[in-house]
Order: structure tokens, then sequence, then C-alpha cells
């Protein structure tokens, strides 16, 4: 059986105005200590082989050399050398990838990159509050190049204040001329507790909209494969990490605020750092939520993460009996499309899955 396995590395430079993720900025005093209650969390995990590793954050790329060194061997002796995942991937900031880091990962076995560039334009990127510019992303691709990785992904986003349409088109034009291996495309979520919620940002849907259709046709027309809302990949580079998700298998999250899925049950982490260091540290289980789906519930998520793929899925016979009434709704409305004995969303449903979406998750319409 396939199975995942992510580290979550909590600690920021700066929190970005639109992020709601477990992050925290000013907390590096912290790292060791927390590279340690890693260490011991990783030796309670019964799984000690998984097929791919995703290092997410947070910005992983802030640790030190010494600081990665630390977090490479706890995972040797653990779960073996890195080399040994068919992906291994490590999220990363441009202002923190440095030459040595890079040189670092890439001798250690990591094979894959994430990086956070938001956008093409250092008037946008000040708005978003991120601290790195566009040369600095520049240059952090080229010495990861440099260094020997040829699987790269790159973050991108869309909807942003003060971005115009031909702000996005340039910025996605000059990125598919580089041509890393994987594109993100996000469009902004203004969620509550941010700092653009509390400031009162909104976000024009219409306009958000034409970007995303445009990077549908720009990078299908640039060779990439669009295979997930969200996602494109050259051939054979699509996220396997990521896919594992979707295809609802089991994964195993280590660190503050991670999650886990095995045996249909599902648990996560505290996201308070000090919490999750002092619970380990004390040979507790830092667990703070824990749910078994089953039922409706359980084929609800299964749809929900399936449909994510742009190539659909063959809904289970629980999955009709539960659902039919409201997948028909969706192929009348046009938003999904059947494709032999599978559905998928349509060009419609596309930009309106979260409509189609909300028939999976509880409160279930009547069945």
């Amino acid at each position: 059986m396939i199975s995942a396995l992510y580290v979550h590395i909590p600690f920021c430079k700066q929190k970005c105005k639109y992020c709601d993720f477990a992050s925290f900025a000013g907390r590096e005093n912290q790292i060791s200590t927390y590279l340690d209650a890693l260490a011991r969390e990783a030796s309670s995990v019964a799984l000690r082989r998984f097929d791919t590793l995703y290092i997410g954050g947070g910005t992983p790329s802030l640790l030190s050399v010494a600081q990665w060194e630390k977090l490479v061997r706890l995972l040797e002796e653990n779960f073996g050398p890195v080399s040994r995942y068919d992906e291994s991937t490590v999220e990363a900031n441009p202002e923190s990838l440095t030459k040595e880091k890079l040189i670092f990962l890439r001798q250690s076995g990591f094979n894959r990159l994430s990086i956070g560039l938001q956008s093409f334009d250092d008037k946008l990127l000040s708005v978003l509050g991120r601290v790195h510019t566009v040369a600095d992303f520049l240059k952090a691709y080229q010495t990861a190049r440099e260094s020997g990785f040829d699987n790269i992904s790159v973050d991108v986003m869309a909807g942003l204040p003060q971005q115009t349409f031909e702000m996005f088109a340039n910025g996605l034009n000059r990125l598919a001329e580089l041509r890393p291996e994987h594109i993100s495309v996000y469009g902004l979520q203004i969620e509550e507790g941010t700092p653009f919620f509390m400031q009162g940002v909104t976000c024009d849907q219409e306009l958000m909209r034409r970007m995303l259709e445009y990077t549908h046709e720009r990078l299908i027309q640039a060779g990439y494969h669009h295979y997930e809302i969200s996602n494109f990949a050259l051939k054979g580079r699509e996220s396997r990490h990521n896919s594992h998700y979707w295809r609802y298998g089991r994964y195993i999250g280590l660190g503050s605020a991670a999650a886990s899925f095995t045996g249909g049950i599902r648990r996560q982490n505290t996201a308070d750092i000090s919490a999750y260091i002092q619970k380990i540290t004390a040979g507790q289980s830092a667990v703070e939520f824990q749910e078994h789906l089953t039922g409706v519930a359980r084929e609800g998520e299964k749809m929900l993460l399936a449909l994510r793929q742009l190539d659909g899925v063959v809904p289970s016979v629980k999955a009709q009996q539960f659902f039919n009434r409201a997948l028909e709704e969706h192929i009348r409305r046009g938003l999904l499309v059947r494709d032999g004995k599978k559905v998928k969303l349509s060009n419609e449903g596309l930009y309106l899955a979260n409509e189609v979406f909300r028939s999976f998750v509880a409160p279930f319409d009547e069945l």
C-alpha cells in the first residue's frame, strides 16, 4: 500500500497578509527544540517505509544548513535515506534559498522543490507581505537548476489587490518561459483572521476568473497538463505526494498542526508550537483532533477529493447511492459531465467547483 510522509516546519521570516496556515514569524529560537520533538515523534511512528516525502510549512528553507542536517538525520534514522522516496519535496521561499542549502538538499537526496513566487511584480509582492523580490526568485531558481534540481514547482496567485489582468498575464508568460516542471496557480481567498480579512480586502471574482481561464489556455498551449483544479505539470511531473491525498491514500504527518490519515481515522496535532514541543518531550500525544469518517461522510470526502482531479472519478456503489441526486443535478446545471463511467468537472464547473463540493460535506441534502 502506498504511503506518504509529511513534515511540518511552522517557522516563517514574516507572516504573509493572506496566510491562514499554521505558521509563525519571530520564533526561530524554538527551531532546535522543535527538531528534537520531531525526532521523538518520528521514533514513535509504526510505519517505517513511505513512497513520498513532503517538507512543508511555514518556510522550511528558513532553516540553516546545520538545522537541515539535524532534520535529515532524524529522517534517516527513522525512515531510511531521503533518496529512497519516489518523490521528496521541500517547500521554499526565494529569499532563504541559498546555494549552500540547495547543494545540501540535493546531495541529501531531495529531488523536488516547491518555490513560492506568488507574483512577478515587486509591488504586488510588497502588498502581499512577501519579503522577497522578483530578482530574488530568479536567482534562487537559477541556482536550484545549477544545483541539480530538475523537478521544480512554482506557486503564483491570481485575484490579488491592485493586480490587473495584464500584470497577471505578463507574469504567467514569464514563468512559462522558464519552464518549471510544475506550476500551481491559486485564486486569492480572503480567510477570516488574516490581515487581509481584518483590512476589509475584497477580491474581484470576475477578474480572477478571467485570470484563471487565461491560465488554463496559456499553460495547455505551453505543453502543461492541467491535472488538478490549481495545478499544471509537464508530462510525468504531476505531484505524486498531493495526488496521493486526492486519491484518499494513507499518510502520516509529523510536527505541529500536521495531520495523519490511517485506517480510516484522521488525526491532527496541536498547531501551538510550544504545546507541541511540551507534549512530545513529555512523552505524550500531541493529537488535538481525531475523527473516524464512515458512511455518507466518508464517501462524500472521497468524492470531493477525487473531483479535484480533472480526470474525474468513477463513483463507488455507495457514492452513487448517497449522491446520485446531487450528481444528476450538477450534470443538469452543466457543472459536471459524464465521461463513460466517470464524472468530472466541466469547464464551467472548474471555476464553480465549491458549488459542487458543497454537496459532499455535511450538512448533506436530504438523501
